[in-house]
């Protein structure tokens, strides 16, 4: 019998690492560690290649304080042909906040760059999204109070904690007036 302190205790790339849930150390207080940032610009160089999954993206926004692109993998989902974004990290996350300043206006790349617009999806309207996007992302489930397979009226009573952004490409955005 295997020596049970040297059980998984996570998921993914990082499931050989025994009793240290590292996802939630790479993001303590809710924004990326170091050791984080270094990983997250070399997803985002790996997905923006377009060589991962098309679910795999990079988005790309301007800093709101530096001005500078800045870029971060993300996972999407896709449900009845739209297509979703989620901030794993909540309503505080630095993605989600330059998003706003820049009026939801992005970049999206997957081999390809994809200017977009971004609107943020009601409260009530987030559950499924999220359910689904659970799914989707094994790196995100450490950040969520409910696990992948909880029923949807669990996502419903956290879906105010998870923001949750619709992708409408620029010819079908209607954008607000500069």
């Amino acid at each position: 019998m295997p020596n049970q302190s040297l059980q998984q205790t996570t998921e993914g790339p990082f499931s050989f690492l025994p009793l240290m849930n590292l996802r939630k150390w790479l993001y303590r207080g809710g924004r990326p560690n170091w050791l984080a940032s270094i990983l997250n610009r070399l997803w985002a160089a790996v997905h923006a290649l377009g060589i991962a999954p098309n679910y795999l993206v990079t988005l790309e926004a301007q800093g709101r304080r530096s001005g500078r692109r800045i870029s971060l993998p993300l996972v999407m989902v896709t449900i009845e042909g739209e297509r979703y974004l989620v901030s794993m990290l909540g309503t505080e996350s630095a993605w989600v906040q330059n998003m706003k300043a820049a009026g939801g206006n992005v970049t999206l790349v997957h081999g390809r760059r994809e200017e977009v617009h971004l609107e943020e999806v009601a409260v009530d309207q987030r559950a499924p999204v999220l359910k689904a996007y659970l799914k989707r992302a094994p790196g995100a489930r450490q950040h969520f109070p409910i696990g992948k397979d909880a029923p949807l009226s669990e996502f419903e009573q956290v879906s105010a904690q998870f923001p949750v952004f619709r992708v409408v490409s620029w010819p079908l955005a209607s954008l607000p007036n500069e």
